[in-house]
């Protein structure tokens, strides 16, 4: 199996309106740039080129005070500034309407994109088998999809506590849908207290203070 990456996640939008339709999360605009639009873009896939051509059409994650909720984005260019990918949109006309998208995250259609081999939906992560050195830590009980990276929720045997294992590939160089495990090398703590964590409310001594004796 490849590594697991945070640059792609997917998702299953279900809707009243008409049947589900499973998208793919590609970027999150950062912030305006320049005053004709313009929007500087933070990556979550591997061929922003092929993702952000003209007339690609972008469904819109933010909150539902904002007066972009429900709404789409439809591309007019994409270009590198200085190694920075920054994308205009139809919908954009200066920079104050650039800035009233800000921090919005962009989804399109999975049938609009091709497969790409480090993704997977998210009913596919949960219930996986979580494996370190071999042996079972716990299982996935969801996916959190956050602006900076995506994260394992896993809880470890019974317990109802729950660890946040960030989704990339140096802690999570292994993902075996079919097998029904993903493999984890998490960094010290995460899944065990560290050497030394319980006992830290015990009483501080001395070991060197002479022994108190009764006086004369």
């Amino acid at each position: 199996m490849v590594p697991a990456s945070a640059s792609t996640s997917r998702t299953t939008d279900v809707s009243a309106a008409g049947p589900a339709r499973t998208q793919l999360r590609v970027g999150r605009l950062v912030k305006a740039h320049g005053l004709k639009g313009a929007l500087k873009l933070e990556l979550y896939t591997d061929d922003p080129d092929r993702r952000f051509v003209p007339g690609a059409v972008f469904t819109l994650q933010v909150p539902e005070s904002s007066p972009w909720h429900g709404k789409t984005l439809t591309v007019r260019e994409f270009r590198w500034m200085n190694s920075h990918p920054v994308v205009f949109f139809e919908e954009l006309e200066d920079r104050s309407g650039a800035e009233s998208i800000v921090r919005a995250i962009l989804w399109i259609d999975d049938d609009a994109a091709s497969d790409e081999d480090d993704a997977w939906y998210d009913h596919q992560l949960v219930g996986l088998r979580v494996l370190r050195d071999g042996e079972e830590v716990g299982r996935v009980v969801r996916v959190e999809h956050l602006p900076a990276q995506d994260l394992l929720v896993v809880r470890p045997g019974s317990a109802d506590t729950e660890i946040l294992v960030p989704f990339v590939a140096a802690i999570v160089p292994e993902v075996d849908v079919a097998g029904g495990t993903v493999t984890v090398t998490p960094p010290p703590g995460l899944f065990e207290e560290l050497p030394g964590d319980e006992n830290e409310d015990a009483p501080e001594t001395d070991p060197v203070a002479p022994p108190v004796t009764a006086e004369d």
